[in-house]
């Protein structure tokens, strides 16, 4: 059970640190077409109205990934156990 809480901590520590890297990286390459922007700005309306919460779909994206994780952390010990009980 020690090892499972070390994974998990580890698990969501590291699945954080590459989520915020990577909108880093993504966030630094981006070059955005200021041109065709433009042309499409006469098109927008007047309003502008917000739809659901960005945070909570990372809470989301965390739950099933870590989810994931746990479920293929006990499958190779649940198939070691019944492979070492069968010798």
């Amino acid at each position: 059970m020690k090892s499972y809480i070390i994974f998990a901590i580890s698990f969501v520590l590291l699945f954080s640190l590459f989520q915020v890297l990577s909108g880093i990286i993504l966030t630094i390459t981006y070059t955005p077409d200021i041109e065709e922007v433009w042309n499409m700005s006469a098109n927008l309306p007047d309003e502008v109205v917000m739809q659901g919460s960005s945070s909570s779909s990372f809470f989301y994206t965390l739950f099933i990934a870590f989810l994931s994780a746990t479920i293929a952390y006990f499958i190779p010990k649940k198939f070691t156990k019944h492979s070492n009980s069968i010798k």
